[in-house]
């Protein structure tokens, strides 16, 4: 079980030669990829403001990613909110604080090349 940030959603499921070997041995060999909904929420957001050009809709987008089988998009919980403001991190971002709180609390690796993310949560692969 891994969890993948933003980025790497975007790597795996697009670019694929964006991923470092390590991060694609590891999603590879993962019986379940989970991803938050907020990376959702956040291509959406970059796609709106033209930071990000995908090569579909951010509907389809989603759509084809429902399809894929190890695949699991998790909606933000209660919990994860409580998860996430409990993260004794002083990091702004939350949807980076929403995807470690989801890493940390199944206790499982998260794919980012995020180096502020990988200097606050030890189980960081890239």
């Amino acid at each position: 079980m891994i969890v993948l940030d933003t980025s790497a959603l975007l790597y795996w499921t697009l670019d694929p030669a964006q991923l470092s070997s390590k991060a694609s041995k590891v999603i590879q060999g993962a019986g379940r990829i989970m991803v938050s909904s907020i990376s959702i929420w956040e291509i959406a957001l970059k796609v709106k403001r033209q930071k990000l050009i995908l090569p579909l809709t951010v509907a389809d987008y989603v759509e084809r990613l429902q399809l894929l089988e190890a695949l699991e998009i998790l909606s933000v919980d209660v919990q994860t909110w409580l998860d996430n403001l409990a993260l004794p991190w002083e990091h702004r971002d939350p949807a980076d604080r929403t995807i470690v709180a989801l890493a940390a609390r199944f206790g499982c690796p998260l794919i980012t090349s995020d180096r502020l993310i990988a200097g606050f949560y030890p189980r960081t692969v890239w």
